[in-house]
């Protein structure tokens, strides 16, 4: 942290005046920081010195190509941390929330899906125009090794943990197939990887590109297959055949584009790409045991099931297993049911705690009393606890930050039990004397730290505000 406060410094020439650290819902290990200021920007601190420098360089080609992705400003000697340009709050896939949740997607939604597609082609062929892929980390190319490493992370992070039987060559005789055919294309353009909406942020009205340090080389299709069969994107068939069509006149505009052979190959990288995915969750899930990757499954089993209606002749074997895994009992559609909400109320004291309509009973009650109140005064009575004048005199009252920290830590522990033993209600209610200052302020930070971090179904409820709003699940 010091160091990028130091880097702040040398480029701007002045001194950050806040810094809040931003909580992605991935599995990656960097940390990314706010960085408030004379010039706002994201500092970066990563782990790996390879995939860091990767992403710098990539940056920088890509930038030089007139392709919307964040400017690098500067970075450490040891290149550990890096200082890049700030987009905003807005990813794609909080822009399309709506859409993601019910599967209508308004105009808006479509426009921007339409726009992210269609640039695609570019980062793809203009982008790999001079790109040195060895620059490339962990590696310069998509190949074998690459194909059978996510196959058998498949195989032994998800299929073994899921306990399906198989027998071993078999199932190696048809991913060594499923391999061949991935790689008849020998393509010389870039291949993002993850190419997903929680990978691109949308600052006014336009899609910019992040987190693309693990591309490499390899075929275009990879990354089609990634964004229109991400597994909780829900786009209708129609929609999302609107999409591809979109892309496929896009990449037009690079490269001939035979769109019978391009639609043939693409579904053996939709397989692929879910099979992959499947085991990621599994390992993050199964072995890393972090809760929200094993409640992500069963959209990607829903996925599965869709792609094998479909006739994969050339892999006989996998395809039995694959259906075997999705009957399993797990991920039916009773089981599918099973995810937790956390209900948040905020209340007045004065009318009673509120009810548990669950009928579980239990949950938290946190007493907000004790806290300085800005109901005191009268220059605070027109406001609640979402208005800016009363969220200053809270914040300024350190003990309402000590507060939140201990609320957060006891909630957490329940949640991730929570998520792990299947449960699927939980109440949590914040009083005050009038349930409009302190309370309604608790009750919304505890909700938008629970969303961000567990990506959970939330509702969240300021009773004597008359006011609702739903956090939909990201899992």
């Amino acid at each position: 942290m010091d160091e990028l406060k130091k880097l702040y410094l040398l480029h701007t020439g002045s001194q950050v005046e806040k810094v809040r650290e931003l909580i992605p819902l991935s599995g990656s290990n960097r940390r990314y920081f706010r960085f408030v200021g004379e010039r706002n920007m994201i500092g970066v601190i990563g782990a790996s010195v390879n995939e860091n420098n990767a992403f710098i360089y990539m940056a920088g080609h890509f930038r030089k190509k007139g392709l919307p992705v964040p400017v690098v400003y500067c970075h450490s000697d040891d290149k550990l941390c890096y200082l890049q340009e700030d987009l905003g709050d807005t990813l794609l896939f909080n822009a399309i929330e709506k859409g993601r949740q019910n599967g209508v997607f308004d105009e808006g939604e479509r426009r921007l899906l339409h726009k992210t597609i269609s640039l695609l082609p570019s980062i793809q062929v203009l982008g790999a125009e001079e790109f040195e892929f060895s620059q490339c980390y962990p590696q310069s190319e998509f190949d074998s090794r690459q194909v059978m490493w996510d196959l058998n992370y498949f195989k032994y992070c998800f299929l073994k943990a899921a306990g399906i039987d198989f027998q071993e060559s078999c199932l190696e005789d048809d991913f060594q197939q499923l391999c061949k055919v991935l790689l008849q294309d020998r393509s010389t353009t870039f291949l993002y990887r993850d190419f997903q909406s929680r990978n691109v942020m949308i600052k006014d009205g336009e899609p910019y590109f992040i987190d693309f340090q693990g591309g490499h080389k390899g075929p275009v299709y990879y990354d089609v297959a990634s964004f229109l069969w991400q597994a909780k994107a829900n786009y209708p068939k129609e929609f999302r055949d609107e999409l591809l069509d979109s892309y496929i006149k896009a990449l037009r505009s690079f490269i001939p584009v035979d769109e019978a052979d391009f639609r043939n190959q693409l579904r053996h990288f939709v397989l692929f790409r879910i099979l992959q995915v499947l085991g990621t969750y599994g390992f993050r899930g199964y072995f890393e045991k972090k809760p929200h990757f094993i409640q992500s499954v069963p959209f990607a089993i829903n996925k599965l099931r869709e792609l094998l209606c479909e006739d994969y002749s050339e892999y006989p074997y996998l395809c039995d297993i694959l259906r075997k895994l999705t009957a399993l009992k797990q991920f039916s559609e009773e089981h599918q049911k099973r995810i937790l909400e956390v209900k948040i109320f905020s209340f007045a004291y004065k009318k009673g705690i509120p009810n548990d309509m669950s009928g579980n009973g239990g949950g938290f009650v946190f007493d907000c009393r004790a806290i300085n109140n800005p109901g005191k005064y009268e220059r605070y009575n027109a406001f609640n606890g979402l208005d800016d004048p009363v969220i200053r005199f809270l914040e300024e009252e350190s003990e309402v930050t000590a507060f939140l920290n201990h609320v957060y830590m006891l909630v957490d522990a329940s949640v991730k039990r929570y998520l792990d033993r299947g449960f699927t209600n939980l109440m949590v209610c914040f009083g005050c004397t009038g349930g409009q200052h302190r309370s309604v302020y608790c009750a919304q930070h505890l909700a938008e730290h629970l969303h961000k971090k567990f990506g959970i179904k939330l509702n969240l409820i300021h009773r004597e505000q008359n006011m609702e709003q739903y956090f939909a699940t990201t899992l």
